[in-house]
């Protein structure tokens, strides 16, 4: 199945490295996660705010004053939205067949375990109550077992 997987990706054009050329949204979104998770990021934005509120004195903290900041960070914010769900969307992806894989190589597992997101709320809710019958089950005989020994 793996093999049949990487054959596809070569063959619908994939380079030799296993990475295909991603859209530029893609590679944009990338960029702009990465660097707005990092400190530095941090410490740009809370100096812009402390730049807006020492500023306030100077422009009589108008509705001008106020407007910028609620106006821009309005903005940034709902466009980070798009940045951020779309990066999200692509690590939940690649994590999800990841897991795909190693369920379908495991002996034992379900295989109706492998395709769980598509699942209706009230399946999803089934499979977690049996899951967590089946760990208190674990608890419980885990529990016994340390004390008899």
């Amino acid at each position: 199945m793996a093999k049949q997987a990487v054959t596809t990706a070569k063959q619908s054009g994939a380079r030799q490295s296993g990475k295909q050329r991603r859209s530029a949204f893609t590679r944009f979104s990338q960029k702009v996660a990465a660097y707005s998770g990092k400190p530095i990021t941090f410490i740009v934005a809370l100096g812009i705010i402390v730049v807006w509120g020492l500023s306030g004195p100077i422009f009589g903290f108008n509705d001008t004053w106020q407007l910028v900041i609620n106006t821009s960070t309005t903005i940034i914010t709902f466009l980070m939205v798009f940045v951020i769900q779309n990066s999200q969307n692509r690590d939940t992806a690649a994590l999800q067949i990841k897991l795909d894989e190693l369920i379908s190589k495991l002996e034992g597992p379900r295989e109706i375990l492998l395709d769980l997101e598509e699942l209706d709320d009230d399946a999803l809710e089934e499979l977690r109550a049996e899951f967590e019958a089946m760990a208190e089950k674990a608890r419980k005989a885990g529990g016994t077992a340390k004390a008899a020994a």
